[in-house]
């Protein structure tokens, strides 16, 4: 081992060249796309497999999917960590979680915080972590007797509404607007997450002959509207206040929902999609996501579009376009339904082409910035050769996620190299931690073959690494091979908005 005279250069992002053939090649493989994957733990989805797993096995299969999903260039995991009124953390608002640790309210043995671990695993990785909560449901059943007496069935009684078997929070209380508020907020304050995620549940899906009695409530609170946009008021205005909460709190922390994918049909409100659905986020879940979008409130919608390209009620292909006419001040991602794949009655979904024509058809909308899986277990050891095409087109090289919305800024610092060491195998060097940037990850890229390096090109990045505390020095090794002829790399810094730094080209030659 040798040690070389330290050369680095400071090198603004080089531009994309012009040519047919790089167009083509960044239209196909963009830099920046959210790539993300639902880790589903309501009765045992995702992970952990079993509630009855020891911890080493769950931390374990925790890590087989990040380590799936990371060779399969995705950068988002959207996590569970509280699907029926518990959680998968040590919180003062809940009890832990029984698809956890097996029996609700225990804590794992021996202790430790899964949601720390878990958030620490993913930015290893490279990944962003999306904390998923279920703000409203509080039970999947009637079994009560397993529920452990901190949870709020039993500390809240007058909180819960019984219906479809379940029981719900009132979202008309004040109270239950408060303590979902503080639920987030504890969340956002404790852990170092990159956003929290709302899915599809607010008010429930209807049951047919079953009423959701919030009679009292609407008597109450309802201030002279009718049920229906009083229900939505409630949604709205917790929407809202969390969005307010979050930001005040931690200002680069987003907040995304996932609503179910038709907001109205055509023939009930000519602003509706070409659908027939059964149900719909306005008229039935009392979920308004144009509203959210018109007023701000979320960064990110992520509608859930899970039927084939030309389904007769809710066609994947004319639901894309309507979500792409109809957003507006938030980035636009897509849901797609990859459970579905080879187990579905609709037989689209038998053909291994279905999930990459979809993403291929999304990419045609340049307002739609990338794409969400339900769930992880799709390419979990199944439908390999599904994801082994995603991995030979459309996910050929990684990709960085978006910056958050309205969030674009310069970093003010660029990185800077201590020591560059250089052996046949392997060249490193070292990157201290900035002064004036709060930084999340620096960015290695490289070229072969002499190719002039471009920091814009995806097939050049050769890692995300993730500093782990402001006063850590990250030692970067590179092995030889992925340099190949070329003495050169680059990297960058990104920030904790996902802006990235201007280059810092590191010269490994003599």
């Amino acid at each position: 081992m040798k040690n070389y005279k330290h050369i680095a250069l400071l090198i603004s992002f080089l531009l994309l060249s012009f040519t047919n053939v790089n167009a083509q090649i960044l239209a196909t493989n963009p830099k920046n796309e959210v790539r993300a994957v639902w880790i589903a733990t309501v009765a045992n989805i995702d992970w952990p497999i079993s509630r009855t797993d020891n911890i080493e096995k769950q931390k374990s299969d925790f890590i087989e999917i990040l380590d799936t999903y990371k060779k399969l260039n995705y950068n988002v995991v959207i996590v569970q960590i509280r699907s029926v009124g518990d959680a998968f953390y040590p919180s003062q608002f809940a009890p832990w979680s029984r698809y956890l640790t097996g029996k609700e309210g225990d804590a794992p043995k021996p202790y430790y915080d899964p949601l720390a671990w878990m958030i620490a695993e993913t930015h290893a990785r490279g990944f962003e972590f999306h904390a998923w909560l279920n703000p409203y449901r509080a039970t999947m059943d009637l079994k009560t007797d397993i529920l452990s007496p901190k949870h709020d069935f039993y500390q809240h009684p007058e909180w819960m509404i019984k219906y479809g078997g379940k029981y719900y929070y009132n979202p008309a209380l004040p109270d239950v607007q408060d303590h979902l508020l503080a639920v987030v907020d504890e969340v956002v304050k404790n852990y170092d997450i990159d956003a929290i995620h709302f899915d599809d549940y607010f008010y429930p899906y209807k049951e047919k002959g079953q009423v959701f009695n919030d009679s009292v409530s609407f008597k109450k609170y309802g201030c002279g509207l009718n049920v229906d946009d009083w229900r939505r008021s409630n949604v709205n205005n917790l929407v809202k206040n969390i969005s307010v909460s979050i930001k005040k709190i931690k200002p680069w922390v987003q907040f995304g929902i996932s609503p179910f994918g038709v907001w109205r049909n055509k023939s009930v409100d000519p602003k509706g999609s070409d659908t027939q659905a059964g149900q719909t986020n306005y008229d039935d879940l009392y979920a308004d996501p144009i509203a959210w979008m018109a007023n701000n409130w979320i960064d990110y919608l992520v509608p859930q579009l899970y039927w084939s390209m030309d389904h007769p009620r809710a066609s994947y292909s004319k639901l894309l376009r309507w979500w792409s006419e109809n957003s507006t001040n938030t980035a636009l991602y897509i849901g797609n339904g990859t459970y579905k794949i080879n187990a579905d009655s609709d037989k689209k979904w038998s053909n291994p082409n279905e999930i990459p024509d979809q993403i291929n058809i999304t990419r045609t909308y340049k307002n739609v910035q990338g794409n969400a899986f339900f769930s992880a277990k799709s390419f979990l050891n199944k439908n390999l050769n599904v994801a082994q095409l995603l991995k030979d087109n459309q996910y050929k090289y990684p990709a960085l996620p978006n910056v958050v919305p309205n969030s674009v800024r310069k970093v003010m610092d660029v990185p800077m190299i201590n020591t560059i060491v250089k052996n046949p195998i392997s060249s490193s060097f070292t990157v201290r931690y900035p002064l004036n940037s709060k930084v999340r990850y620096v960015m290695v890229y490289g070229a072969k073959n002499d190719t002039k390096i471009n920091v814009n090109d995806p097939s050049q990045i050769i890692e995300k690494i993730a500093f782990k505390d402001k006063n850590n020095a990250l030692d970067i090794k590179i092995p030889t091979l992925k340099l190949d002829k070329n003495n050169n790399c680059a990297i960058t810094f990104i920030d904790f908005y996902g802006n990235e730094s201007a280059a810092t080209l590191v010269n490994f030659s003599l």
